[in-house]
């Protein structure tokens, strides 16, 4: 089994094909340039700000590109050369068409670290545009959603008769920026809460329904027609959550926006190292037929200590050619276990009961 350090089978770090890190600047995207490095990798570190990828760079001692998504021209030239890229700069919804086309157009395959249903399926409608260029579409590649699209294809081997399939998660709720940014643009979609009591490993806790992107790759992944998402969630965010469904269009406005997004940017840029070492991500999942119900779990790393490491492997085995073409889920990709790559990750099923 690989460590997180460890490259993929055929491909040796260094060699002349090379893969870009776009938004290597950004709280994710250094942590993956920062373990990549580690690892004896050397992607060409890339952004739109000259000074930030230009002192990460240096200190590195990486190559870097500087280039805006918004200027064709400019992106086809950042891309030039390049065989692979992890897109690291959100918010994904504005960032990822983009880039991904400038992947098509330049024969070079996509990876990013989204959590966003949209972005996945955006990705899923240029399949066959994607399988012409022989370009591998790859979104998902951190914390949202490897662990839970690996729990799902594990389900799904263990009922493949599933029809109905229910994941969730309870991790840190501390968040970088750029994943606060990202839910803060969500916030006006309201929609219906499901609440449901959840035993993650640690004794039952209540969980709400989330709509991200993990239905979307559950789904692609398995083909379970009927997927739901949830989220550990304390009393006081069911609260705020519920509180919030009556002015979910006032969430949207302008002036909000610009004010949510003020002090997001005012606080600090992401959980700290030592959070990040101490804190814990578990997952659950179940799936279920007309007879039977089946349950597993995972125990793994906190979310953007387990991205950094999920991304790295991810690009390091579309590196060594051995993921399709066309748009792919990493549970489609890389198998159930893929997951148990990463050190400190560990997954536990429960026995097969009637329903």
């Amino acid at each position: 089994m690989e460590s997180e350090s460890s490259p993929a089978r055929g491909y040796a770090p260094g060699m002349a094909d090379s893969w870009l890190l776009y938004g290597a600047n950004g709280y994710t995207g250094e942590l993956i340039a920062r373990r990549a490095v580690a690892a004896g990798e050397r992607p060409v570190l890339a952004g739109r700000r000259p000074e930030a990828v230009g002192r990460l760079a240096a200190e590195l001692g990486l190559g870097q590109r500087v280039f805006a998504l918004d200027d064709p021209a400019a992106l086809g030239r950042g891309l030039d050369g390049m065989k692979a890229v992890l897109h690291c700069a959100g918010p994904f919804s504005r960032t990822a068409a983009p880039m991904a086309d400038g992947c098509l157009r330049a024969r070079v395959h996509y990876l990013d670290i989204t959590g966003e249903i949209d972005v996945f399926e955006g990705m899923a409608a240029r399949n066959d545009a994607a399988g012409r260029a022989g370009v591998t579409l790859l979104p998902g590649v951190g914390f949202d959603v490897v662990p839970s699209d690996g729990l799902a294809a594990h389900l799904h081997r263990r009922l493949p008769s599933a029809t109905h399939l229910a994941l969730g998660f309870q991790g840190s709720a501390r968040l970088s920026r750029g994943t606060a940014t990202t839910m803060a643009e969500n916030l006006h979609r309201g929609g219906a809460v499901q609440t449901r009591v959840i035993d993650f490993g640690a004794g039952p806790v209540p969980a709400i329904t989330i709509p991200w992107g993990d239905v979307a790759t559950a789904y692609h992944t398995t083909g379970i027609p009927n997927v739901e998402m949830y989220m550990a969630a304390p009393r006081a965010m069911r609260v705020l959550l519920k509180m919030a469904r009556p002015i979910a269009r006032l969430l949207g406005t302008r002036p909000v926006q610009s004010f949510l997004k003020r002090r997001i940017q005012s606080g600090p840029p992401g959980p700290s190292a030592e959070h990040r070492a101490r804190a814990r991500s578990r997952l659950w999942g179940e799936a279920r037929d007309a007879s039977q119900v089946v349950v597993s779990r995972l125990d793994t790393l906190e979310g953007y200590e387990l991205t950094s490491r999920t991304a790295l492997l991810a690009v390091q085995r579309v590196m060594a050619g051995g993921v399709a073409a066309g748009f792919q889920t990493p549970g489609r990709a890389f198998g159930p276990d893929f997951i148990l790559a990463v050190e400190s990750t560990s997954r536990g099923d429960e026995p097969p009961r009637p329903v």
